[in-house]
Protein backbone atom coordinates (compact mmCIF):
# COMPACT_ATOMS: atom_id res chain seq x y z
CA UNK A 1 0.00 0.00 0.00
CA UNK A 2 3.07 2.27 0.82
CA UNK A 3 4.40 1.57 -2.57
CA UNK A 4 7.77 0.14 -0.37
CA UNK A 5 9.74 -3.27 -0.61
CA UNK A 6 8.80 -5.69 1.21
CA UNK A 7 11.17 -6.60 4.22
CA UNK A 8 10.68 -10.13 4.09
CA UNK A 9 9.40 -12.87 1.38
CA UNK A 10 7.27 -15.75 2.74
CA UNK A 11 8.99 -19.01 1.61
CA UNK A 12 7.91 -23.14 2.49
CA UNK A 13 10.69 -25.37 3.03
CA UNK A 14 10.39 -28.69 4.98
CA UNK A 15 6.70 -28.48 5.76
CA UNK A 16 7.45 -25.57 7.63
CA UNK A 17 7.06 -21.72 6.95
CA UNK A 18 9.78 -19.95 6.35
CA UNK A 19 10.38 -16.32 5.69
CA UNK A 20 13.67 -14.92 4.55
CA UNK A 21 15.12 -11.26 5.66
CA UNK A 22 15.59 -8.75 2.66
CA UNK A 23 17.98 -6.22 4.67
CA UNK A 24 17.98 -3.76 1.52
CA UNK A 25 14.15 -3.33 1.37
CA UNK A 26 12.28 -0.58 2.47
CA UNK A 27 9.36 -1.84 3.55
CA UNK A 28 7.63 -3.55 6.77
CA UNK A 29 8.65 -6.97 8.48
CA UNK A 30 8.59 -8.16 12.14
CA UNK A 31 11.17 -6.64 14.32
CA UNK A 32 13.72 -8.17 15.89
CA UNK A 33 13.91 -9.43 19.79
CA UNK A 34 16.66 -7.12 20.30
CA UNK A 35 14.84 -4.36 18.43
CA UNK A 36 11.51 -5.03 20.59
CA UNK A 37 13.61 -4.94 23.32
CA UNK A 38 15.08 -1.90 22.96
CA UNK A 39 11.91 -0.19 21.29
CA UNK A 40 10.50 -1.15 24.99
CA UNK A 41 12.52 -0.37 26.99
CA UNK A 42 13.37 3.32 25.30
CA UNK A 43 16.09 4.13 27.51
CA UNK A 44 14.84 2.98 30.91
CA UNK A 45 16.73 0.24 32.66
CA UNK A 46 14.11 -1.43 34.97
CA UNK A 47 11.85 -4.13 33.69
CA UNK A 48 9.20 -1.72 32.91
CA UNK A 49 9.52 1.72 31.70
CA UNK A 50 6.37 2.90 34.31
CA UNK A 51 3.83 1.58 37.24
CA UNK A 52 2.09 -1.48 35.49
CA UNK A 53 -1.24 -0.62 35.80
CA UNK A 54 -0.47 2.99 34.28
CA UNK A 55 1.28 1.29 31.08
CA UNK A 56 -0.10 -1.92 30.51
CA UNK A 57 -3.26 -3.99 30.21
CA UNK A 58 -2.70 -6.90 32.35
CA UNK A 59 -5.26 -10.08 33.89
CA UNK A 60 -5.60 -7.72 37.02
CA UNK A 61 -6.97 -4.71 35.35
CA UNK A 62 -7.87 -5.98 31.73
CA UNK A 63 -11.20 -7.09 32.30
CA UNK A 64 -9.80 -10.40 30.50
CA UNK A 65 -10.14 -8.98 27.04
CA UNK A 66 -7.73 -6.60 25.08
CA UNK A 67 -8.21 -3.18 24.56
CA UNK A 68 -7.83 -0.16 21.62
CA UNK A 69 -3.98 0.47 21.33
CA UNK A 70 -2.90 3.65 23.07
CA UNK A 71 -5.10 3.63 25.99
CA UNK A 72 -2.40 3.64 28.25
CA UNK A 73 0.54 5.42 28.83
CA UNK A 74 3.41 5.34 26.11
CA UNK A 75 7.25 4.88 26.93
CA UNK A 76 9.58 7.71 26.57
CA UNK A 77 9.77 7.00 22.85
CA UNK A 78 6.22 7.20 22.15
CA UNK A 79 5.26 3.66 22.11
CA UNK A 80 2.06 2.40 23.35
CA UNK A 81 1.45 -0.87 24.32
CA UNK A 82 5.37 -2.37 24.57
CA UNK A 83 3.69 -4.31 27.72
CA UNK A 84 0.75 -6.05 28.02
CA UNK A 85 -2.72 -6.20 26.07
CA UNK A 86 -0.59 -8.26 23.74
CA UNK A 87 2.25 -10.60 23.07
CA UNK A 88 4.02 -9.20 20.23
CA UNK A 89 5.55 -11.57 17.28
CA UNK A 90 9.33 -10.86 16.73
CA UNK A 91 11.69 -11.79 13.93
CA UNK A 92 13.68 -14.36 15.94
CA UNK A 93 13.14 -18.47 16.03
CA UNK A 94 13.07 -19.24 19.68
CA UNK A 95 15.85 -22.35 19.43
CA UNK A 96 15.81 -24.09 16.46
CA UNK A 97 17.00 -27.34 17.20
CA UNK A 98 14.39 -27.48 20.08
CA UNK A 99 11.16 -25.94 18.92
CA UNK A 100 11.40 -25.83 15.07
CA UNK A 101 9.97 -22.81 13.17
CA UNK A 102 8.31 -21.65 16.62
CA UNK A 103 9.11 -17.76 16.88
CA UNK A 104 9.81 -15.43 19.67
CA UNK A 105 6.77 -13.42 21.57
CA UNK A 106 7.13 -10.49 23.51
CA UNK A 107 5.67 -8.28 26.00
CA UNK A 108 3.07 -10.02 27.43
CA UNK A 109 -0.80 -10.35 27.50
CA UNK A 110 -4.23 -8.61 29.02
CA UNK A 111 -4.23 -12.41 29.80
CA UNK A 112 -0.64 -12.71 31.87
CA UNK A 113 -0.18 -12.03 35.68
CA UNK A 114 1.87 -9.18 36.04
CA UNK A 115 5.41 -11.00 35.73
CA UNK A 116 4.60 -11.40 32.67
CA UNK A 117 4.68 -7.81 31.66
CA UNK A 118 8.33 -6.72 31.72
CA UNK A 119 10.58 -5.83 28.86
CA UNK A 120 12.74 -9.15 29.03
CA UNK A 121 9.91 -11.91 29.45
CA UNK A 122 10.11 -13.81 25.98
CA UNK A 123 7.22 -16.79 24.79
CA UNK A 124 7.65 -18.96 21.75
CA UNK A 125 4.57 -20.29 19.66
CA UNK A 126 4.29 -21.33 16.04
CA UNK A 127 4.03 -18.83 13.24
CA UNK A 128 0.55 -20.63 12.36
CA UNK A 129 -0.78 -20.14 15.85
CA UNK A 130 -3.83 -17.59 16.10
CA UNK A 131 -4.74 -16.32 19.70
CA UNK A 132 -6.57 -13.31 20.83
CA UNK A 133 -3.67 -12.35 23.31
CA UNK A 134 -1.06 -12.49 20.11
CA UNK A 135 -0.61 -9.14 17.76
CA UNK A 136 2.51 -7.84 16.10
CA UNK A 137 4.08 -4.23 15.22
CA UNK A 138 6.24 -3.78 12.78
CA UNK A 139 9.77 -2.31 12.20
CA UNK A 140 11.43 -0.97 9.05
CA UNK A 141 15.50 -1.67 8.31
CA UNK A 142 17.17 1.66 9.57
CA UNK A 143 19.23 2.03 6.40
CA UNK A 144 16.14 2.18 4.04
CA UNK A 145 13.89 4.71 6.56
CA UNK A 146 14.63 8.22 4.89
CA UNK A 147 13.43 11.62 6.11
Amino acid sequence: MDGLLPGGDVRAGDGEPGVVWDRGADGYRLPTEAEWEHACRAGTDGPRYGPLDDVAWHRGNSGERSHDVGTRQANPWGLHDMLGNVWEWCWDVYDAEVYGAYRVLRGGGWFDEHWSCRASVRRRSHPTLRLDDIGFRVARNATAVTA
